[in-house]
């Protein structure tokens, strides 16, 4: 296999927790991320799931450097940048970009949607020069279903979905190869959601993008990654293809999620054995010893408590089932 866009090693992000007004220090830190690492590849989307509070968002603003990471490594063609700075770190977020996740806030109120996808060419002007950037941006409204007249109105002259659409004309302005999608679906009604995801289908095989496409709905995940890779409270808890997490999880975790997800068919939700997670999601600034999820898994052994799970194939596991999955006791469930 070719060598990878992007990977990440051990990445590790912790806010500090400190105690006192005028001498603070240091209590504790809430673990956001701890230790995750994966791949992405030319022309892939990998779908990031998890729960709210699970890491995910953080990741996104650590592949970016718009928080520093507090352990670890992101390599882009190899080179390390996640100690980038100035132009070193202009230069590499040309070709990393990122769509937020709340098209109200993420669009400045005061700019005009020719400005807004325009400012890219600002920081980088060598991508169009100044006399052609009103035709790069109409071109680039036009290219995600927007109308090229719509240049001078504002943002609070249009609805979500075209918010979003903003956005992602924004997103493609430097040509990027990596777009980092921060949930950009979640804010926006179901008929919208999947006008952006084929939108952005689209955009993949017109611009040979790679995605990391993060999200919390499963179903969504599923219809545009190639790989997926379930986050639990700071930690990659399995990691496979599409077919390999949907068809035949392997984590607890992975198999709890999948079961809450709603089914069209009647008869089809009377066959399935939906599990029920006992207790809460442990706070991230104190997580269990060992696996994190074992507080909330019916698996859960003195084993689980004492060694943490490595993200690693299970023992057993054969053929197309074999995936990365970090769990002492990984195996398919009997019963779906």
């Amino acid at each position: 296999m070719a060598e990878p866009i992007l990977k990440v090693d051990g990445l590790v992000k912790h806010f500090p927790l400190t105690q006192g007004i005028v001498f603070k220090r240091r209590i504790g830190a809430v673990q956001a991320v701890d230790g995750i690492s994966f791949e992405l590849h030319k022309g892939e989307t990998l779908g990031i799931v998890g729960e709210s509070g699970c890491g995910k968002s953080t990741v996104a603003k650590v592949l970016m450097n718009l928080e520093r990471a507090t352990a670890g490594q992101v390599h882009y063609k190899g080179q390390d940048i996640t100690g980038l700075t100035g132009k070193a770190l202009k230069a590499v977020r040309r070709n990393i970009q990122l769509v937020f996740q709340d098209p109200y806030t993420s669009l400045n109120p005061r700019m005009t949607v020719g400005d807004i996808v325009g400012e890219p060419f600002e920081i980088h002007p060598e991508v169009a020069p100044k006399g052609n950037r009103r035709k790069a941006v109409q071109d680039l409204l036009d290219v995600v279903g927007l109308n090229p007249e719509y240049i001078n109105r504002y943002p609070h002259q249009f609805s979500g979905g075209q918010r979003q659409r903003i956005g992602i004309a924004r997103g493609l302005a430097l040509k990027p190869e990596i777009i980092i999608c921060d949930e950009p679906v979640s804010a926006l009604d179901v008929s919208v959601q999947a006008q952006v995801i084929n939108l952005l289908d689209q955009l993949q095989s017109e611009f040979d993008l790679s995605y990391v496409f993060i999200a919390h709905d499963l179903s969504i995940v599923r219809h545009i990654s190639d790989r997926v890779g379930v986050m639990y409270l700071g930690k990659m808890v399995e990691i496979g293809t599409e077919e390999q997490i949907y068809e035949h999880p392997t984590h607890p975790y992975t198999q709890a999620l999948l079961s809450a997800v709603p089914v069209p068919d009647p008869t089809g939700r009377e066959d399935r054995h939906r599990i029920i997670l006992s207790g809460e999601l442990p706070s991230p600034a104190n997580p269990p010893s060992g696996c994190r999820f074992r507080t909330r898994c019916w698996k859960a052994q003195p084993r689980c408590g004492e060694e943490e799970p490595l993200l690693a194939n299970p023992e057993g596991m054969a053929g197309e089932a074999l995936h990365h999955s970090a769990c002492h006791f990984a195996a398919e469930r009997e019963h779906v």
